[in-house]
């Protein structure tokens, strides 16, 4: 026998070819499986996972408290009731995950440590090619699909971002982000320091509060939360008058939506009544005394950067109690023993947590190539914020952010469901979005307006980012109240999609 010709098919890698290839099994990947299942049961597909299990979000952060920041009555699957209280927390949000996937039999499609290194579309073959690795065995394994669903979200799993500052290396004590929480972190009886003022922050300083000797919330400038009791009235009475549980979720999950609209309407059109409500709710908590107008009154209206549910109040409880505190201040330096800020103050810990926010990840940090040439997604513009100019048969979910993400998940799924059935129909292999000749030289701006909605991570990598037109359907709309009935109705065949 040839030896060299042996050695030859013993190092091939593995080739596997599906209908669908989806990119992630967080939220989004197994929602987009479910759909995939129940829509189009005729097409082959696989879900492709970097880290051990399902979950995304909920599994890569084990930090104290970790919980939904929105309710799930929405942030839940719309085809899959949620009966617990709206506001969840990781491990309650990945048994509900687990339902699904084991209700609809999933798991078969799942594969787990299989880390994307690169996808590459070949116009002549009509597919795509993702090369992985196995990370628990370091084996190399290729796919081949005709469609790219990428459902790995927006940021970068393996690290947070935390900025540089002068003399973090001469603290004595520990550094840690809450994304990459260590497990043999002792926090008893240490004076803990929480850098932040979002989501994360706002959840993990009362959930250490009555363990640690202090914990200080250090924050550079206020952000705006909503305070209320985790529990929904509506879907109490409900369940006393014994309404089905699938009635129950569709009922609350629609009054909610239409608080939320109203809500967000009246921000825009009557931002300080809106402010005074959100920050009487706060004054409520923490009396006359405290000082509201300088710990918990942002610049910017609400409703520009996300509002984070805080239930029951229990970070406002926590500073009232005072187990925890607020400190507003920006950091100078760390010391030997803490930090100082830029007030002359000093804040001595034993801990400081940087809950500063994430490292904006554009799909997956896998390397794209389209007939070859590397692909940079900021060059590119958005069909309807889930498909990209010139990047054949790819969808990519990303969320609302005034809403919760789970809503366009689901609206994405039956975009893209539709979208394979019309190929189908159409016998098409391929389907490219492309400038039509009366879009060409439309005005570009960028993924999201700054002046909208301008949170850090998205300030961060806004470069990265594709473009959007001025007008449909190259616009990233984030508008669930909108898209609910244009995405269902979109017009396949108005030319901005090319097919072959």
């Amino acid at each position: 026998m040839d030896m060299k010709a042996t050695a030859a098919r013993t190092t091939e890698v593995e080739t596997q070819h599906f209908d669908v290839v989806i990119v992630g099994a967080g939220i989004s990947g197994v929602g987009g499986a479910y759909h995939l299942t129940k829509q189009c049961p005729d097409k082959s597909f696989v879900v492709l996972e970097s880290q051990d299990d399902f979950g995304g979000t909920w599994l890569t952060h084990r930090y104290p408290g970790i919980r939904s920041d929105s309710d799930l009555y929405t942030f839940g699957y719309r085809f899959k009731p949620w009966t617990s209280a709206p506001i969840a927390t990781a491990a309650e949000i990945r048994k509900y995950m687990g339902e699904v996937i084991a209700e609809n039999d999933l798991g078969r499609h799942i594969r787990y440590r299989h880390r994307i290194s690169s996808a590459s579309w070949s116009s002549e073959r009509k597919c795509w090619t993702v090369d992985a690795t196995r990370t628990d065995t370091g084996e190399a394994i290729r796919f081949t699909a005709n469609f790219l669903w990428m459902c790995q979200g927006y940021y970068r799993h393996s690290e947070g971002y935390t900025p540089q500052w002068p003399g973090m290396d001469r603290f004595k004590g520990r550094v840690v982000h809450p994304q990459t929480w260590p497990e043999d972190l002792e926090i008893a009886g240490k004076r803990v320091v929480v850098i932040g003022s979002g989501a994360t922050a706002a959840t993990l300083v009362p959930a250490i509060a009555s363990d640690c000797a202090h914990v200080t919330l250090l924050q550079r400038s206020p952000t705006f939360f909503i305070t209320g009791r985790n529990a929904n009235e509506l879907a109490d009475m409900l369940r006393e008058l014994d309404i089905p549980e699938e009635w129950v979720h569709e009922i609350v999950r629609r009054k909610i939506l239409k608080d939320q609209a109203n809500f967000t309407r009246r921000s825009f059109e009557e931002p300080e009544k809106v402010k005074q409500e959100l920050l009487s709710a706060v004054r409520a908590y923490l009396g006359p005394d405290f000082d509201v107008d300088k710990h918990f009154t942002p610049s910017y209206r609400p409703w520009r950067q996300r509002i984070a549910f805080i239930p029951d109040g229990d970070l406002f409880r926590g500073i009232r109690d005072g187990k925890a505190s607020v400190l507003t201040d920006e950091i100078e330096a760390f010391t030997e023993t803490g930090l100082l800020l830029k007030s002359g103050a000093t804040l001595d810990a034993d801990i400081i947590v940087t809950a500063t926010g994430f490292n904006l990840n554009v799909l997956g940090d896998i390397a794209f190539t389209v007939d070859g040439r590397p692909l940079a997604f900021s060059d590119t513009v958005t069909y309807r914020g889930a498909m990209f100019t010139g990047v054949p048969n790819m969808a990519w979910v990303f969320g609302y952010f005034r809403a919760s993400w789970t809503l366009r998940a689901d609206l994405i799924a039956d975009f893209v469901c539709r979208l394979l059935k019309h190929m189908d129909t159409r016998g098409a292999v391929s389907v490219t979005p492309t400038l039509r000749e009366a879009d060409e030289g439309m005005h570009l701006s960028p993924w999201v307006d700054p002046e909208n909605f301008n949170p850090g991570y998205l300030m961060r990598g806004l470069d990265l980012l594709p473009k959007q037109g001025d007008r449909p359907p190259w616009q990233h709309a984030q508008d669930y109240w909108t898209e609910k009935d244009e995405l269902p109705v979109a017009d396949l065949d108005d030319g901005a999609l090319v097919y072959e």
